[in-house]
């Protein structure tokens, strides 16, 4: 509910509970399917020179082309085709400078359990955009320039990214050409953010805009930061409104509150106009994986504590696998430290993608860099979406 109920934050901290099921009941993997973590762009340019040439979970650094990895946004294409968005590559702004900034097209094979990449194109700013210096002359973007982790396609072919490094909100065409200067996000400032100018920042290293949804009827962006601001409760996310027609914030704001400050969200996605999809995580990998969820949120936030109501639709911790899928038992764990990807593909079944961090994460086995996985997951019950969600 909008007004100043919606606009307060919380001030108590929950802590993180037992796993539960809540309303909706367990989910089920229905599908299972993964990229193989050295897979590369064909003819592309070396990258991972400035991680070093110690192996990494087995893996041996640099590498003679850019690596298809980090899966931090996707959108659906229809014929079982996705695009997914790498995000700005080895970790950080100082070690990424190599690493070319995609749009991934792949295509799941659930019935073989692979992934087939079958395209994408690179970002750039070929018309002069940016205002700050970029890492390259042919302005072609890279891990250093922005650190992409949300993406939403609009009708008219058009792409918006959220960034981390501002937090910025960045649009491109259909070919991956950025179309308008970086839009900031009013107030907030990351360390990474070019126009600090001795400014202290009031949001911390890669907690920028981590998800973004795009609301059903086209119109409005709603962009989530990973991060709590400085001064906000702890655990409080910042959820704002974007025009598109307008082209600005309009100034709304809602609360997602972490169920630990420690956590971190990994994306959003509309449902419909007033409840989204939102992965939530804990930090941990493997064994010490214990919190990875996705909610049912809801901006209507009926028990006015100014915060988005909050219901558990899966644990991706403690999904049932009757059918052993993937070769693993009766239950199944996705346990990767970042997930950042959920689609709707009908009113009960999602697909979810990890970030595998290449070639640092080994959440699947330990001392193995983790492939990309995409793995498709049955509700227990309908979510009642707007039908517009999933065509």
């Amino acid at each position: 509910m909008l007004g100043a109920a919606a606009l307060a934050l919380a001030t108590a901290t929950p802590a993180i509970a037992e796993p539960r099921h809540d309303g909706f009941g367990q989910a089920t993997l229905t599908g299972f399917a993964a990229l193989p973590a050295q897979t590369f762009v064909t003819g592309s340019e070396p990258s991972g020179s400035l991680i070093g040439t110690t192996p990494i979970n087995g893996i041996t650094p640099p590498f003679a082309d850019q690596p298809v990895q980090g899966f931090s946004g996707v959108v659906r294409r229809g014929a079982g085709i996705y695009e997914v968005l790498s995000d700005n590559g080895y970790g950080n702004k100082a070690n990424s400078a190599d690493f070319q900034l995609r749009v991934q097209r792949i295509k799941p094979d659930l019935n073989k359990g692979t992934v087939q990449v079958i395209g994408g194109f690179n970002l750039s700013d070929p018309d002069g955009h940016v205002p700050f210096p970029l890492t390259r002359a042919d302005r072609v973007l890279t891990g250093a320039d922005f650190d992409p982790e949300s993406i939403v396609r609009l009708s008219d072919g058009t792409y918006w990214i959220g960034d981390e490094f501002g937090p910025f909100l960045l649009r491109f065409s259909a070919t991956g050409k950025l179309l308008s200067a970086p839009i900031p996000m009013p107030g907030v400032k990351s360390p990474q953010n070019p126009y600090l100018n001795g400014e202290q920042p009031n949001l911390g290293s890669s907690k920028g805009f981590e998800g973004m949804a795009r609301s059903v009827d086209g119109r409005t962006l709603y962009p989530l930061l990973e991060g709590t601001v400085a001064g906000d409760a702890p655990g409080a996310l910042r959820m704002s409104e974007f025009d598109l027609r307008k082209g600005g914030y309009t100034g709304r704001r809602w609360v997602y509150q972490l169920e630990s400050p420690a956590n971190a969200i990994g994306d959003a996605i509309a449902v419909d106009a007033h409840r989204f999809l939102v992965i939530e995580r804990d930090n941990g990998q493997g064994d010490t994986a214990a919190f990875k969820r996705i909610y049912l949120a809801d901006l209507r936030d009926r028990d006015g504590d100014g915060k988005l109501d909050k219901t558990l639709v899966a644990d991706l911790l403690e999904l049932a696998n009757p059918k052993k899928l993937g070769g693993f038992g009766e239950t199944f764990r996705f346990p990767f430290q970042t997930i950042e990807s959920v689609v709707i593909l009908n009113d009960r079944t999602l697909a979810v993608l990890n970030d595998n961090n290449f070639p640092f994460s080994s959440g699947r086995t330990p001392g193995k860099a983790d492939d990309n996985e995409f793995i498709t997951v049955k509700l227990a019950r309908p979510l009642f979406a707007d039908p517009r969600v999933s065509k």
